[in-house]
């Protein structure tokens, strides 16, 4: 509004200065009018919507970014490494917001943006958040390593569920003094429990929820635009196009082995698990397994599938083993496999891409 005031004075100012200011005196007039007019209009445009300047930044962008992101550095290395080795792949800018580095570019001229999450479902949640405010993304493609819980995996295969779960809500609970075995559940608990077990007749991917000791599982409610309040969200599920293009790419990808040249299991499709936990521990491996039937475990997936669903955006979550989450004999070996484990994934990832990349221009 300033602004828009000085332009006036401006305009007032150059026409006194002409020699035939007497004749341009009904212009003066008409331009005060129209400033005043439109003065007016501002003032009341903002006193009726104060605040306008506030909420989400719309991008007007036709071609949107795909985001490719890790959660830390051995899986960023390798992202890194493998795209560096493509003339046709290139990052062009890197940025930094709030101590997240953003390196911004074109896979095969699509525009990409690549970032690490940080490690867990905080950090994951909050620069997924972050980035979507940022940067033009309308798909995620996450790649990482994660645990295996299924026995048909072994270190280096790959994983990429359909659904991922978060594993660790959870209630504990005091056991009943009066019944060995038993725990004394809050009120709101057993009417959650009892809707938990009746939806799993309707849905035969809602966990089997049972106790391990006095962990009692519970689930996450999630609020998102059109809903009138939040509603309980067992899982996320990844996107059907993005699920499809990673069978193709299996098909094309030249065979992805191990450094001594076994071949590896990739599997698109099951559950994966997220918490705020390193899981390596043979009972809860189990226990995990019987509820969630996981494939799976690791510490960020689903809370990047939740940021995306709440925002629309498409996503997919790529996870190479490094280790049996509980299930070796002996001590875990992730220190090991994560670097290995970040390559098969990465090789995946880039066949990923490249079915993006052919996909007509909407």
């Amino acid at each position: 509004m300033v602004r828009l005031h000085l332009f006036c004075m401006e305009i007032e100012m150059t026409l006194k200065a002409t020699p035939s200011f007497c004749r341009l005196m009904g212009n003066i007039k008409t331009v005060t009018v129209m400033c005043i007019m439109l003065t007016t209009f501002t003032v009341a445009a903002k006193s009726s919507d104060p605040f306008s300047e506030y909420g989400p930044r719309t991008f007007e962008v036709d071609n949107k970014w795909t985001a490719i992101v890790a959660a830390y550095e051995p899986e960023i290395k390798a992202i890194d490494a493998a795209i560096a080795k493509l003339p046709d792949a290139n990052i062009t800018k890197t940025v930094t917001f709030q101590g997240v580095k953003y390196q911004l570019g074109t896979y095969k001229g699509e525009p990409i943006v690549i970032f690490t999450t940080g490690i867990s479902v905080p950090n994951a949640a909050m620069t997924m958040q972050m980035a979507l405010d940022y940067f033009p993304i309308d798909r995620v493609i996450m790649m990482g390593i994660a645990g295996a819980i299924s026995s048909e995996f072994t270190p280096g295969d790959i994983a990429v569920p359909a659904r991922w779960y978060f594993h660790d809500e959870s209630v504990y609970i005091n056991p009943d003094a009066e019944n060995e075995g038993q725990f004394v559940l809050p009120d709101y608990y057993e009417k959650s429990l009892a809707s938990f077990l009746e939806r799993r007749k309707q849905d035969p991917h809602s966990p089997a929820y049972e106790n391990f000791g006095f962990i009692h599982p519970e689930e996450m409610a999630v609020i998102k635009e059109g809903w009138d309040s939040p509603r309980q969200m067992p899982y996320f599920t990844a996107s059907n196009e993005l699920l499809d293009l990673t069978k193709k790419a299996i098909k094309k990808v030249s065979p992805i082995a191990m450094p001594s040249g076994k071949a590896i299991k990739v599997k698109v499709g099951g559950n994966g698990v997220t918490g705020s936990v390193f899981l390596d521990n043979a009972e809860y491996r189990n226990w995990v397994r019987r509820v969630f039937n996981a494939d799976v475990s690791e510490m960020e997936s689903a809370a990047v599938a939740q940021v995306c669903f709440v925002n629309d955006v498409d996503w997919v979550v790529i996870r190479s083993i490094s280790d049996l989450a509980g299930g070796q004999q002996g001590k875990n070996v992730e220190n090991v496999f994560d670097g290995i484990a970040s390559g098969t994934g990465a090789k995946l990832l880039l066949g990923v891409l490249d079915e993006v990349v052919a996909l007509p221009v909407q």
